[in-house]
């Protein structure tokens, strides 16, 4: 079907196999034929047992990058049609699709691209050689299956600014796929409402992986005194408040994200209950228990603190000071809600951080709740790199 055939090691590809999306580097025993970097091949296993097909990029580590397991898939327009009226016919099943991840990569079968929707803009994050070629494509068809639904597109914006692409040869780049429009996009999510800025804000503009946790931890904040650490533009905290509680501290060490969530507090006319403050947290938790603070709910949702297999030693040590200095600030009966965001630190490895925080700190925790990324990010299982999200809930008591 395809000119250049990659063929695999004897006892090699054994994620591939298992149902994952990627070829790596050193799995392959030849590629045969002539190619461009980004083209589409053939993947074969070492006895010539087709496996699929999917685009080749040398520069990567990850040397192919699936997009179909069927012998003689043409990729073309349609085709792509298809994955793209597949991924939204999936939200449309599982989730409010107001504001929503539409395309999440490899778990939506079209690896390297991300989609987001909020409200009526979209927002590209384009990460691999091959796909980024099909990226027009793919916009053009996922303005085509909203339409046909009645949800028409003002605008779409490209936030490939990642670090990843220079491992795929390619250049950072952002802006305009299109019109210019007004960046500053209003949404609504769990009845808050948001104001994201799709141009400059962190990643595509704002963490939409949280929305069903959000809501979860809302309901144990009524009435409450809460602390939400790593705020970002106050996602968390405005839950809370518009949960009612009775007073909410959202901190950032990001003045440009406190200064947004203060613009979305007015927006729901929560200024006179949630507040926010620019600050270090692992500088600020310490000074708060000694001044004799205390809270009924403590919310920790850190930024990765590890994006590789190599540091994930000293990100232990983060999780587990912020958890630890967390668990201070709870008091006896309150709760926590503790978060990691790093694919690389495993489950059982974030378990085990949080249960020698517990130690250290001489609480007792109580499992409410153990939660994921929502379902417009999808965990395609055997893609590991798809389940990225860790979400605790817990009651926090002294030691009796």
């Amino acid at each position: 079907m395809y000119q250049t055939i990659v063929t695999l090691k004897k006892g090699q590809g054994r994620t591939l196999k298992a149902g994952g999306m990627w070829v790596y580097d050193n799995e392959i025993a030849s590629v045969e034929g002539d190619f461009e970097d980004g083209d589409i091949v053939e993947v074969r296993d070492f006895d010539g047992y087709c496996m699929g097909c999917g685009y080749f990029n040398r520069k990567s580590k990850i040397a192919v990058r699936m997009l179909s397991r069927k012998k003689d898939t043409v990729i073309d327009a349609a085709f792509l049609e298809r994955r793209v009226r597949d991924a939204w016919e999936y939200r449309k099943q599982t989730i409010d699709t107001s504001s929503c991840r539409l395309i999440f990569g490899e778990a939506d079968f079209l690896p390297g691209i991300v989609v987001d929707k909020f409200a009526d803009v979209l927002v590209v994050e384009s990460l691999a050689l091959g796909i980024d070629r099909w990226k027009g494509t793919i916009v053009d068809a996922v303005k085509r299956v909203l339409a046909q639904d009645g949800v028409a597109v003002r605008g779409v914006y490209e936030r490939s600014d990642a670090k990843v692409r220079l491992q795929e040869g390619m250049e950072r780049c952002k802006g305009f796929l299109g019109e210019p429009f007004d960046t500053k996009v209003e949404i609504l999510e769990n009845g808050v409402r948001y104001r994201v800025d799709v141009e400059d804000g962190q990643k595509t503009g704002f963490f939409l992986d949280q929305k069903n946790n959000r809501a979860a931890l809302g309901r144990l904040c009524r009435g409450k005194k809460v602390l939400d650490c790593f705020t970002h533009t106050g996602s968390f905290a405005l839950n809370a408040g518009a949960a009612g509680a009775e007073s909410v501290l959202g901190v950032d060490a990001s003045q440009l994200a406190v200064d947004q969530a203060r613009e979305n507090a007015r927006l729901n006319q929560l200024e006179g209950k949630v507040s926010f403050q620019c600050a270090d947290v692992f500088e600020l938790l310490p000074r708060l228990e000694q001044a004799g603070e205390r809270f009924d709910v403590v919310i920790l949702d850190p930024p990765a603190f590890t994006k590789s297999r190599n540091s994930v030693k000293n990100a232990v040590k983060g999780y587990r000071e912020i958890n630890l200095r967390g668990m201070k600030l709870v008091r006896d009966g309150g709760f926590l809600a503790t978060c990691s965001c790093s694919h690389f630190l495993e489950p059982e490895l974030f378990a085990k951080t949080i249960r020698e925080a517990a130690a250290g700190a001489h609480k007792r925790l109580r499992q409410v709740e153990f939660r994921t990324q929502g379902p417009d990010h999808p965990i395609l299982w055997a893609a590991d790199q798809s389940y990225y999200l860790k979400f605790y809930i817990f009651q926090v008591c002294v030691e009796r």
